[in-house]
C-alpha cells in the first residue's frame, strides 16, 4: 500500500479532559484553533457582540469571513496545511470553541468526519453542511472548488448570520453579494477553458468541479484516481496508462494535489516535468499564508488557464 505523507493529527481528547481544562483553556482556545485564513477574533464591535462561529476548515472559515466581515469571530478547526481533516481528532479547545458557537458550518460528505461530535456539542448553534448546501449531484465532497456551489453557500450563512444578528441583516446579505460578484468573475475567467480540447490528468479528482467548470477533459483513468484517494496500490495497468498519457503529450497539464504525496504521485509529477507537461498544483486548505478564499481560488484558476495555453 502506498504511504501518504506524514500529516499532523492530534490525540483524541475525553469529555472528562475538556472539563478539567476549565477556564484556563477557554482563554486560549480561541488563538489555538483559529487558523490564518479564519478571521482571528479582535476587540469586540460597538454594535453588537461578535458572533462566535466554528468552521471545519480555513477553507470554509474563510468563506465566512468574507460573509460576516468584522461582525464573526471564526475557528476554523483545520487550519494547516499539513492537517488531515480525514484523520484529524478533535481536542479540548476544538470542543470549546464548538459549545460556545453560534454558527458552525463544515465540508460533509465524508471528508471531516470528525466535526459531527463537535456539531453535536454545539448544542445552540445553527448549522451549516456544505455539501447539502451546493447540491452538486455529484457524489464528489470537493465542494469548494464548485464556485457556484461556494455562491450557494455564501447566501445560506449571510441568512444564518441574518437570523442569529438580525441588526446586521443588510451587512451580512451585502458583503455575500460583493463575494459573489468575485466568484462571478473566476467563473467566467475558467469556463470554456477546455473548449478547444483539452485534456488533464490529475493525481486526485479534488479540482474536479473546477475542471468541469473549465469543460476540460480529464482522462485520469478511473481506477488510478480511486486507488491514491483510498490510499491503495494503484494497479500497474492504470499506472501505466497515465505514463502514457504524459510521456506521450496527450495531455496538457498534471493537476497534483500537492498535499498528498506517494512513490506514485512523486513518480507521474516527475514524468510530467520530464515531458515539459504543466503541472497545476491545487490544495484541500488554503497554503501557509493565504487568508482569503478569492486570492486562493484565483491562483488556482489562472495556473490553469496558464497550462491550458
Amino acid at each position: 500500500m502506498n504511504s501518504r505523507r506524514t500529516k499532523s493529527v492530534f490525540a483524541a481528547v475525553s469529555a472528562l479532559a475538556v472539563l478539567a481544562l476549565g477556564a484556563t483553556a477557554c482563554a486560549s482556545s480561541d488563538q489555538a484553533s483559529t487558523g490564518s485564513g479564519s478571521g482571528n477574533a479582535s476587540a469586540a464591535d460597538p454594535g453588537g457582540e461578535k458572533i462566535k462561529v466554528v468552521a471545519s476548515t480555513d477553507v470554509w472559515g474563510s468563506v465566512v469571513t468574507a460573509v460576516g466581515g468584522d461582525k464573526v469571530e471564526v475557528t476554523s478547526i483545520i487550519h494547516d496545511p499539513s492537517a488531515d481533516p480525514h484523520s484529524y481528532e478533535t481536542t479540548a479547545s476544538d470542543a470549546i470553541a464548538a459549545k460556545n458557537a453560534k454558527l458552525t458550518l463544515s465540508n460533509g460528505g465524508g471528508y471531516d468526519e470528525f466535526f459531527s461530535k463537535l456539531a453535536d456539542q454545539a448544542t445552540g448553534a445553527q448549522k451549516l453542511v456544505a455539501v447539502d448546501i451546493a447540491a452538486t449531484g455529484n457524489e464528489n465532497e470537493h465542494v469548494w472548488y464548485s464556485l457556484p456551489g461556494v455562491e450557494k453557500i455564501a447566501d445560506q450563512v449571510a441568512a444564518k448570520l441574518g437570523e442569529i444578528q438580525p441588526a446586521s441583516k443588510d451587512a451580512f446579505t451585502a458583503n455575500a453579494t460583493a463575494f459573489k460578484g468575485k466568484t462571478e468573475e473566476l467563473l467566467k475567467k475558467v469556463s470554456g477553458l477546455g473548449a478547444s480540447g483539452g485534456k488533464v490528468v490529475a493525481t486526485e479528482p479534488v479540482a474536479h468541479y473546477l475542471l468541469e467548470s473549465a469543460k476540460v477533459t480529464d482522462a485520469t483513468p478511473p481506477a488510478f484516481a480511486a486507488a491514491v484517494e483510498a490510499e491503495q496500490d494503484v494497479p500497474a495497468a492504470a499506472l501505466n496508462e497515465v505514463k502514457q498519457l504524459i510521456n506521450g503529450k496527450q495531455v496538457k497539464a498534471l493537476v497534483n494535489n500537492a498535499q498528498t504525496t506517494t512513490p506514485v504521485t512523486q513518480q507521474v509529477v516527475g514524468d510530467a516535468k520530464t515531458a515539459g507537461i504543466a503541472v497545476v498544483d491545487v490544495t484541500e486548505t488554503l497554503p501557509q499564508g493565504v487568508t482569503d478564499y478569492i486570492a486562493w481560488m484565483t491562483k488556482a484558476v489562472d495556473a490553469l488557464a496558464g497550462a491550458l495555453k
